[in-house]
């Protein structure tokens, strides 16, 4: 049975580094990658829908897996905002997706950024969850720039059960995260 490469990775390289690093008594007490969240605000789809629904086209098709719309919960008159209107999408990966998420991220996307000199490590909450932007979804090569009709970014979210920012960093390195030197 196939299982993905950076899972393979974590079992028998990160956990038990990490366990070294930090010296924990149990495997259990090991930091591990719960979930990761897609998300694409699109503010423009106020004017006009079709928007939200490329691009939960483009997410499902960077994903692997179906995106939603998410729609707004109340009504605001600055932006034209009705409650129920659709405004972004976003899908979870966890998993067996996860893991061939991050590895293509890591090795096929984010070398793709322009200019790319690393992610900056200043998207961590304190609770040992990372949250990184990329400015445009055409980085992925799943997505076909000639009928692409907007870009737009995305905010990324790699929820872990690290208890601080330096566990969970440890733990993205592990898998080859591509941290910015300072």
């Amino acid at each position: 049975m196939y299982t993905p490469r950076l899972k393979n990775k974590y079992r028998e390289e990160i956990a038990p580094a990490l366990k070294e690093q930090f010296s924990y008594s149990s495997v259990m007490e090991v930091p591990v990658l719960q979930k990761i969240c897609l998300n694409q605000g699109l503010g423009e789809a106020v004017a006009d829908k079709r928007i939200v629904e490329h691009a939960v086209e483009e997410m499902t098709s960077i994903a692997g897996q179906r995106a939603v719309a998410a729609y707004s919960k109340k009504d605001i008159s600055n932006f034209k905002l009705r409650k129920g209107m659709p405004i972004a999408a976003r899908v979870t990966l966890r998993g067996d997706k996860m893991y061939e998420f991050i590895d293509r991220l890591i090795s096929v996307a984010l070398p793709r950024t322009r200019d790319f000199r690393g992610v900056k490590a200043t998207g961590f909450d304190g609770r040992g969850n990372f949250t990184m932007g990329v400015r445009e979804q055409i980085i992925f090569p799943e997505i076909d720039i000639d009928k692409v009709k907007n870009i737009n970014g995305m905010d990324i979210t790699f929820v872990t059960t690290a208890q601080t920012d330096e566990e969970a960093k440890a733990l993205l390195t592990g898998f080859g995260f591509p941290f910015a030197k300072k």
